[in-house]
């Protein structure tokens, strides 16, 4: 009875997911500078016809050919980027908390996307001065070196520090010394540089093309599946390691996996939409709350997805708020995301409290 009501709540919580999906695509898609008065029904024959440069819509109306050149061209790369990116940014936020065995553990709150950035702003202002523009897997690759520098520091000290708030003041630390660093280097930089790193900096989904979104997209969906595929040894691992062991699971191989798999995605996201706030935190924290259960194999698929409809809301937010300034992406999931990192620590401390 108990495996049937499971099994009913979470196909009714992946079910109510892509609705959410489905709503706020239709919702970002008419809602913009100008708002596209398209149904969902002309919405999908436009995605079906394809991209207005490659035909379909002879003898098609002036007013519709418009609207699929703005729904192609400027607002669905945008709104997918939400998508993929949020669903990359949580899944690698529940990474990195299965790693650590922390629930505050995340890519923005242990500085993670801050050496990312750091990295990014070397390679732009030293590398790149005199150049047109970086190339984006340079760029990809700088984030993913920077997540990899500073997760190894964080390591260091998480072998030392088993208090969950002596681990996330090390995560503010480092992040405040790389910002710090970044800021430093800024100053050797000319303004175009300057204005183009800080542009990126608070991040946005605004300036992502087809070209540069498919090859992140192509990155995120293989490394999503190898941490699906990871399902089993994640089981084992939660119930601690000499249980995985005993199970079978190479440990180190597998630690190294999970590290590898977050820095990847968390590198991914940096490099196309700049540093993005509490997201990987509070995502994985809801989903679980949500399925009611800890299990990976509806975790990761419904962190993926819940994080893409975070992230998709959290845009909207962001580009109708105070139309026609736009905020930064950081900006509006602070103001979710923080909350829930709140009521963790909170939570936690009850839990001490009682034992």
């Amino acid at each position: 009875m108990n495996k049937a009501r499971r099994y009913t709540r979470a196909s009714l919580v992946f079910a109510l997911m892509i609705l959410a999906f489905g709503v706020i695509l239709t919702l970002n898609v008419n809602i913009g500078s100008k708002y596209v008065t398209a149904s969902p029904l002309d919405i999908f024959k436009i995605l079906l016809k394809g991209h207005p440069d490659g035909g379909g819509y002879e003898g098609a109306a002036p007013e519709v050919i418009k609207t699929a050149n703005s729904i192609w061209k400027v607002r669905l790369p945008r709104i997918l980027a939400a998508a993929v990116l949020g669903g990359a940014l949580s899944l690698s936020g529940y990474l990195l908390q299965t790693f650590f065995r922390n629930p505050i553990a995340g890519p923005y709150v242990l500085g993670i996307s801050s050496g990312a950035k750091l990295l990014v702003g070397v390679m732009l202002i030293f590398v790149f001065k005199r150049a047109t523009g970086m190339p984006f897997w340079i760029m990809m690759a700088a984030a993913f070196a920077g997540s990899m520098l500073v997760t190894g520091v964080v390591l260091l000290f998480a072998g030392k520090m088993r208090s969950m708030a002596s681990l996330l003041v090390t995560g503010i630390m480092i992040g405040s010394i790389c910002t710090a660093i970044t800021d430093f280097l800024i100053t050797f930089g000319n303004e175009s540089d300057i204005a183009n790193l800080h542009t990126w900096s608070m991040g946005s989904f605004s300036a992502i093309s087809w070209q540069n979104l498919g090859a992140c997209a192509a990155v995120i969906f293989v490394a999503a599946l190898c941490a699906f595929l990871l399902c089993k040894p994640i089981s084992a691992y939660q119930l601690g390691e000499e249980y995985a062991r005993s199970m079978g699971v190479n440990v180190k191989l597998f630690r190294v996996a999970l590290i590898g798999l977050s820095s990847v995605l968390s590198a991914c996201v940096t490099a196309l939409s700049g540093p993005i706030s509490f997201v990987g935190v509070a995502v994985p924290h809801i989903t679980k709350l949500l399925f009611g259960t800890s299990k990976p194999i509806l975790i990761i698929p419904g962190c993926f997805l819940l994080g893409g409809v975070f992230c998709m809301l959290c845009d909207l937010i962001a580009r109708t708020l105070f139309s026609p300034t736009e905020l930064a992406i950081s900006t509006v999931t602070a103001v979710f995301g923080a909350p829930v990192v709140i009521a963790l620590m909170l939570s936690r401390q009850k839990e001490k409290t009682h034992e």
